[in-house]
This record gives structure tokens, C-alpha cells and sequence, in this order.
């Protein structure tokens, strides 16, 4: 089968899968694109035509999950950026790349993907193929270390309400920053 037949019969089905996992639909467009290119590439490798759609929508999830491990390297760099770029202020903002990195990755994966990429918990059990019921609680875990790590870090206190209290170290004096 022609690659301009596959396009025609499955890229709206391609855009609606890869649309559920991300949300700009400039990255969309690129990784449907990136997703049919593979798709050419590959197409000799097809042994039976009759799951062609799985086979498809394989590729299309696979280069989904290469995004999101390339968008992870990506946020690491600019947080080591980050850190050399920092000036002589100091702010709490300064430690959260450092605290996040500490994360094991079973918790820094689903914190990553619910609070920095916008997915919803349903989005990311799918993704990582764990019940929804593991993501949150590993959400609720990895959101409980951070603040034990600014508690650890900086001195912060919990108040009554349960918010983070206090005033950041300098940047000399904090156990993640220097």
C-alpha cells in the first residue's frame, strides 16, 4: 500500500490519538508528519496487511513517547541552564529544578507529565501504562518530596493551613543550589 493511501484513509485518526496525548497542535502536526515519514520508511517491513491500523497507530504512539523523552532532555538542559545562569538572587524558584531532578523517576515522570505538560491523570495512566489510581498517588507522592525538600533545603515551615512558610537561603547556604 501506497504511503499517500495510508495518509488519506488514517491521518485524522493519527492526529485524533496524537491530539489526546499532546496538547499544541504545532508539535501535533510535526510528530503526525514525523509519524508518516517513519511509516514510509518502513512500510516494506509490514508482513501482514490486515493490522495495518495497529501497526500505524504503533508508530504514531512510539513517536509520541519519543517526544516526551526528547521534551525530558530538553527541560533537563534548560534546568542546567538554569543553574548556571543564576544570579546573585536567589529564589525558591532556583531550588525546584534541583528538588524535581531527585525525584526517583517513578514519581518524576507522572509530575512531569500532569504539572508541567498539562496532561490529565487518565492521559498519563495510559501513557505509562499503570492503573490511574499508582499516578495519583505518585503525584500526591512526588508533590509531598518536593516540599520535604524545600523544608530540607531552605527551612521552610508548614503553617496551619498546610502552605510553605519562610524566607530563602542565599544561594552559598542552600543544600540544593550550591
Amino acid at each position: 500500500m501506497e504511503t499517500s493511501n495510508l495518509w488519506n484513509i488514517y491521518h485524522k485518526d493519527i492526529k485524533l490519538f496524537i491530539k489526546s496525548k499532546v496538547r499544541n497542535d504545532q508539535i501535533v502536526d510535526d510528530l503526525i508528519q514525523e509519524t508518516f515519514i517513519k511509516v514510509h520508511s518502513n512500510k516494506n517491513k509490514l508482513r501482514d496487511h490486515s493490522k495495518i491500523k495497529s501497526w500505524l497507530f504503533t508508530i504514531a504512539r512510539n513517536t509520541v513517547y519519543d517526544y516526551f523523552r526528547e521534551d525530558k532532555k530538553t527541560i533537563n538542559y534548560i534546568n542546567e541552564q538554569m543553574y548556571e545562569e543564576a544570579d546573585a538572587e536567589h529564589s525558591e524558584k532556583d531550588c525546584l529544578p534541583g528538588l524535581i531532578n531527585r525525584l526517583p523517576e517513578k514519581y518524576q515522570n507522572p509530575l512531569f507529565l500532569s504539572d508541567v505538560k498539562g496532561l490529565k491523570q487518565k492521559q498519563i495512566a495510559e501513557q505509562l501504562k499503570i492503573p490511574v489510581s499508582t499516578v495519583k498517588s505518585q503525584i500526591q507522592r512526588a508533590r509531598k518530596m518536593i516540599i520535604k525538600g524545600y523544608m530540607d533545603c531552605c527551612d521552610y515551615k508548614l503553617n496551619d493551613k498546610g502552605k510553605l512558610v519562610g524566607e530563602t537561603k542565599g544561594k552559598e547556604n542552600c543544600k540544593i543550589c550550591k
